[in-house]
Protein backbone atom coordinates (compact mmCIF):
# COMPACT_ATOMS: atom_id res chain seq x y z
CA UNK A 1 0.00 0.00 0.00
CA UNK A 2 1.25 3.49 -0.86
CA UNK A 3 2.05 5.85 2.03
CA UNK A 4 -1.08 7.76 3.10
CA UNK A 5 0.75 11.07 2.57
CA UNK A 6 1.35 10.25 -1.10
CA UNK A 7 -0.74 12.13 -3.68
CA UNK A 8 -1.88 8.71 -4.90
CA UNK A 9 -2.89 5.96 -2.47
CA UNK A 10 -2.70 2.51 -4.07
CA UNK A 11 -3.87 -0.61 -2.26
CA UNK A 12 -4.06 -4.17 -3.56
CA UNK A 13 -6.96 -6.13 -2.08
CA UNK A 14 -6.83 -9.60 -3.56
CA UNK A 15 -7.46 -9.32 -7.30
CA UNK A 16 -8.64 -5.69 -7.07
CA UNK A 17 -6.61 -2.50 -6.97
CA UNK A 18 -8.03 0.45 -5.03
CA UNK A 19 -6.66 3.82 -6.15
CA UNK A 20 -7.40 7.09 -4.34
CA UNK A 21 -6.42 10.54 -5.54
CA UNK A 22 -5.06 12.03 -2.33
CA UNK A 23 -4.81 15.82 -2.49
CA UNK A 24 -8.06 16.65 -0.68
CA UNK A 25 -6.91 20.15 0.24
CA UNK A 26 -6.88 20.92 -3.53
CA UNK A 27 -9.96 18.85 -4.38
CA UNK A 28 -7.47 16.25 -5.71
CA UNK A 29 -6.32 18.55 -8.51
CA UNK A 30 -3.49 17.00 -10.53
CA UNK A 31 -0.04 18.48 -9.98
CA UNK A 32 3.00 17.17 -11.91
CA UNK A 33 3.72 14.48 -9.30
CA UNK A 34 0.15 13.13 -9.37
CA UNK A 35 0.10 13.24 -13.18
CA UNK A 36 3.26 11.14 -13.33
CA UNK A 37 2.07 8.65 -10.72
CA UNK A 38 -1.30 8.16 -12.45
CA UNK A 39 0.28 7.70 -15.87
CA UNK A 40 2.88 5.25 -14.59
CA UNK A 41 0.34 3.28 -12.56
CA UNK A 42 -2.08 2.67 -15.44
CA UNK A 43 0.79 1.95 -17.84
CA UNK A 44 2.17 -0.75 -15.50
CA UNK A 45 -1.27 -2.32 -15.13
CA UNK A 46 -1.10 -3.60 -18.70
CA UNK A 47 1.20 -6.37 -17.44
CA UNK A 48 -0.51 -7.04 -14.11
CA UNK A 49 -2.78 -9.90 -15.09
CA UNK A 50 -3.05 -10.91 -11.43
CA UNK A 51 -5.05 -7.72 -10.87
CA UNK A 52 -8.47 -8.02 -12.46
CA UNK A 53 -10.27 -4.76 -11.62
CA UNK A 54 -9.55 -1.21 -10.44
CA UNK A 55 -11.56 1.14 -8.23
CA UNK A 56 -10.70 4.82 -8.64
CA UNK A 57 -11.94 7.56 -6.32
CA UNK A 58 -10.90 10.79 -4.64
CA UNK A 59 -10.13 11.61 -1.02
CA UNK A 60 -12.26 14.14 0.80
CA UNK A 61 -15.23 15.93 -0.73
CA UNK A 62 -14.34 15.70 -4.42
CA UNK A 63 -13.20 13.34 -7.15
CA UNK A 64 -10.75 15.58 -9.05
CA UNK A 65 -10.85 19.30 -9.80
CA UNK A 66 -8.67 18.81 -12.89
CA UNK A 67 -5.21 20.16 -13.50
CA UNK A 68 -3.79 22.20 -10.64
CA UNK A 69 -3.34 25.58 -12.30
CA UNK A 70 -0.85 26.65 -9.64
CA UNK A 71 1.55 23.86 -10.65
CA UNK A 72 0.51 23.31 -14.25
CA UNK A 73 3.35 22.26 -16.55
CA UNK A 74 1.51 23.61 -19.54
CA UNK A 75 1.37 27.09 -18.00
CA UNK A 76 5.17 27.32 -17.82
CA UNK A 77 6.74 29.03 -20.82
CA UNK A 78 5.45 29.66 -24.30
CA UNK A 79 7.52 27.19 -26.32
CA UNK A 80 5.08 25.12 -28.37
CA UNK A 81 7.24 22.01 -28.22
CA UNK A 82 7.48 22.12 -24.43
CA UNK A 83 3.74 22.70 -24.07
CA UNK A 84 2.99 19.77 -26.39
CA UNK A 85 5.24 17.45 -24.37
CA UNK A 86 3.58 18.58 -21.13
CA UNK A 87 0.17 18.05 -22.69
CA UNK A 88 1.05 14.53 -23.79
CA UNK A 89 2.24 13.64 -20.28
CA UNK A 90 -1.32 14.22 -19.11
CA UNK A 91 -3.26 12.79 -22.06
CA UNK A 92 -1.31 9.53 -21.89
CA UNK A 93 -3.13 8.81 -18.61
CA UNK A 94 -6.49 8.21 -20.30
CA UNK A 95 -4.87 6.25 -23.14
CA UNK A 96 -3.28 3.96 -20.54
CA UNK A 97 -6.61 3.67 -18.70
CA UNK A 98 -8.34 2.44 -21.84
CA UNK A 99 -5.44 0.15 -22.78
CA UNK A 100 -5.07 -1.58 -19.41
CA UNK A 101 -7.00 -4.87 -19.34
CA UNK A 102 -8.70 -4.26 -15.99
CA UNK A 103 -12.19 -2.71 -15.91
CA UNK A 104 -12.01 0.59 -14.01
CA UNK A 105 -14.83 1.56 -11.66
CA UNK A 106 -14.86 5.32 -10.93
CA UNK A 107 -16.56 6.29 -7.67
CA UNK A 108 -17.18 9.96 -8.39
CA UNK A 109 -17.65 11.47 -4.96
CA UNK A 110 -18.25 15.11 -5.91
CA UNK A 111 -16.77 17.57 -8.42
CA UNK A 112 -14.98 16.16 -11.49
CA UNK A 113 -13.89 19.07 -13.66
CA UNK A 114 -11.50 19.38 -16.58
CA UNK A 115 -8.92 16.65 -16.24
CA UNK A 116 -11.02 15.06 -13.49
CA UNK A 117 -13.92 14.89 -15.94
CA UNK A 118 -11.59 13.14 -18.40
CA UNK A 119 -10.49 10.61 -15.75
CA UNK A 120 -14.11 9.78 -14.98
CA UNK A 121 -15.00 9.40 -18.66
CA UNK A 122 -12.00 7.11 -19.25
CA UNK A 123 -13.30 4.66 -16.63
CA UNK A 124 -15.52 1.74 -17.64
CA UNK A 125 -18.18 2.15 -14.97
CA UNK A 126 -19.09 5.39 -13.20
CA UNK A 127 -21.06 5.64 -9.96
CA UNK A 128 -21.63 9.06 -8.41
CA UNK A 129 -23.08 10.79 -5.37
CA UNK A 130 -25.75 13.52 -5.44
CA UNK A 131 -22.91 16.05 -5.02
CA UNK A 132 -21.64 15.26 -8.53
CA UNK A 133 -20.60 18.17 -10.76
CA UNK A 134 -18.82 17.40 -14.06
CA UNK A 135 -17.71 19.76 -16.80
CA UNK A 136 -15.19 20.42 -19.56
CA UNK A 137 -13.65 23.26 -17.61
CA UNK A 138 -10.85 23.89 -20.13
CA UNK A 139 -12.96 26.19 -22.32
CA UNK A 140 -13.54 28.48 -19.34
CA UNK A 141 -9.79 28.91 -18.91
CA UNK A 142 -9.01 30.18 -22.40
CA UNK A 143 -8.31 26.74 -23.85
CA UNK A 144 -10.27 24.43 -26.14
CA UNK A 145 -12.84 22.15 -24.50
CA UNK A 146 -11.35 19.27 -26.50
CA UNK A 147 -8.73 17.95 -24.11
CA UNK A 148 -7.49 14.70 -22.54
CA UNK A 149 -9.83 12.53 -24.58
CA UNK A 150 -13.07 14.35 -23.70
CA UNK A 151 -13.91 15.07 -27.36
CA UNK A 152 -13.61 11.31 -28.00
CA UNK A 153 -15.45 9.95 -24.98
CA UNK A 154 -18.30 12.39 -24.45
CA UNK A 155 -20.01 12.32 -27.91
CA UNK A 156 -19.90 8.54 -27.87
CA UNK A 157 -21.65 8.48 -24.50
CA UNK A 158 -24.25 11.23 -24.85
CA UNK A 159 -24.43 12.01 -28.58
CA UNK A 160 -22.92 14.88 -30.55
CA UNK A 161 -25.61 17.47 -29.80
CA UNK A 162 -25.55 17.06 -26.02
CA UNK A 163 -21.75 16.89 -26.05
CA UNK A 164 -21.55 20.13 -28.04
CA UNK A 165 -23.94 21.83 -25.65
CA UNK A 166 -21.81 21.04 -22.61
CA UNK A 167 -18.39 21.38 -24.24
CA UNK A 168 -18.98 24.68 -26.02
CA UNK A 169 -20.43 26.27 -22.88
CA UNK A 170 -18.41 24.53 -20.18
CA UNK A 171 -21.59 24.14 -18.13
CA UNK A 172 -21.92 21.43 -15.53
CA UNK A 173 -23.61 18.06 -15.56
CA UNK A 174 -25.23 17.67 -12.16
CA UNK A 175 -26.10 14.23 -10.80
CA UNK A 176 -29.57 14.13 -12.38
CA UNK A 177 -28.31 15.19 -15.82
CA UNK A 178 -25.39 12.76 -15.67
CA UNK A 179 -27.74 9.87 -14.89
CA UNK A 180 -30.29 10.98 -17.51
CA UNK A 181 -27.66 11.18 -20.25
CA UNK A 182 -25.99 7.90 -19.27
CA UNK A 183 -22.70 9.35 -18.02
CA UNK A 184 -23.12 7.42 -14.77
CA UNK A 185 -24.90 4.12 -14.20
CA UNK A 186 -26.26 5.02 -10.77
CA UNK A 187 -26.39 7.69 -8.09
CA UNK A 188 -25.93 6.64 -4.47
CA UNK A 189 -25.51 8.50 -1.21
CA UNK A 190 -21.96 9.26 -0.09
CA UNK A 191 -22.17 6.78 2.78
CA UNK A 192 -23.13 4.01 0.33
CA UNK A 193 -20.49 4.73 -2.30
CA UNK A 194 -17.75 2.39 -1.06
CA UNK A 195 -20.21 -0.47 -0.54
CA UNK A 196 -21.57 0.05 -4.05
CA UNK A 197 -18.03 -0.15 -5.41
CA UNK A 198 -17.49 -3.41 -3.51
CA UNK A 199 -20.74 -4.79 -4.91
CA UNK A 200 -19.67 -3.97 -8.47
CA UNK A 201 -16.24 -5.49 -7.83
CA UNK A 202 -17.81 -8.71 -6.63
CA UNK A 203 -19.82 -8.94 -9.84
CA UNK A 204 -16.77 -8.20 -12.00
CA UNK A 205 -14.67 -10.80 -10.24
CA UNK A 206 -17.38 -13.41 -10.83
CA UNK A 207 -16.22 -13.45 -14.47
CA UNK A 208 -13.20 -15.43 -15.62
CA UNK A 209 -10.00 -13.36 -15.75
CA UNK A 210 -9.71 -13.87 -19.51
CA UNK A 211 -13.40 -13.18 -20.13
CA UNK A 212 -13.17 -9.91 -18.20
CA UNK A 213 -10.10 -8.71 -20.11
CA UNK A 214 -11.46 -9.66 -23.51
CA UNK A 215 -14.82 -8.03 -22.82
CA UNK A 216 -13.18 -4.69 -22.02
CA UNK A 217 -10.99 -5.04 -25.11
CA UNK A 218 -13.93 -5.87 -27.38
CA UNK A 219 -16.01 -2.98 -26.03
CA UNK A 220 -13.13 -0.62 -26.82
CA UNK A 221 -12.90 -1.88 -30.40
CA UNK A 222 -16.65 -2.10 -30.97
CA UNK A 223 -17.10 1.62 -30.31
CA UNK A 224 -15.02 2.36 -33.40
CA UNK A 225 -15.85 -0.75 -35.43
CA UNK A 226 -16.68 0.03 -39.09
CA UNK A 227 -19.80 -2.11 -38.92
CA UNK A 228 -21.66 -5.04 -37.44
CA UNK A 229 -19.53 -7.69 -39.17
CA UNK A 230 -16.31 -6.29 -37.72
CA UNK A 231 -17.79 -6.26 -34.21
CA UNK A 232 -19.16 -9.79 -34.58
CA UNK A 233 -15.77 -11.03 -35.84
CA UNK A 234 -14.18 -9.74 -32.63
CA UNK A 235 -16.92 -11.35 -30.57
CA UNK A 236 -16.50 -14.69 -32.37
CA UNK A 237 -12.75 -14.62 -31.78
CA UNK A 238 -13.20 -13.86 -28.08
CA UNK A 239 -15.77 -16.61 -27.57
CA UNK A 240 -13.48 -19.12 -29.26
CA UNK A 241 -10.61 -18.05 -26.98
CA UNK A 242 -12.59 -18.11 -23.74
CA UNK A 243 -14.11 -21.53 -24.54
CA UNK A 244 -10.63 -23.08 -24.30
CA UNK A 245 -9.06 -24.20 -21.04
CA UNK A 246 -10.59 -25.18 -17.69
CA UNK A 247 -12.38 -21.95 -16.72
CA UNK A 248 -15.31 -22.35 -19.12
CA UNK A 249 -15.92 -25.90 -17.91
CA UNK A 250 -15.69 -24.69 -14.30
CA UNK A 251 -18.18 -21.92 -15.03
CA UNK A 252 -20.69 -24.38 -16.48
CA UNK A 253 -20.20 -26.78 -13.55
CA UNK A 254 -20.62 -24.00 -10.97
CA UNK A 255 -23.81 -22.81 -12.69
CA UNK A 256 -25.28 -26.30 -12.64
CA UNK A 257 -24.26 -26.89 -9.03
CA UNK A 258 -25.47 -23.43 -7.92
CA UNK A 259 -22.12 -22.46 -6.37
CA UNK A 260 -19.49 -19.78 -6.82
CA UNK A 261 -16.98 -20.77 -9.54
CA UNK A 262 -13.31 -21.25 -8.75
CA UNK A 263 -11.51 -19.97 -11.82
CA UNK A 264 -7.87 -20.84 -12.42
CA UNK A 265 -7.21 -17.71 -14.46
Amino acid sequence: MTNSTSPLIVEERGAALHVTLNRPERLNAMDPVLVTELRDLFTRLYWRHDLRAVVLTGAGRGFCAGLDIVDADRAAGNDVGEVLIAQRRISEIVIAMRRCPQPIVALVNGPASGGGFALALAADIRVATPALKMNAAFIRLGLSACDIGVSYFLPRMVGSSVAADYMLTGRFFDADAALRHGLVSRIVEQEDLAATGDEILESLLHATPLGLRLTKEALNFAIDAPGLEAAVAMEDRNQALTAQGPDFAEGIAAFREKRKPKFAG
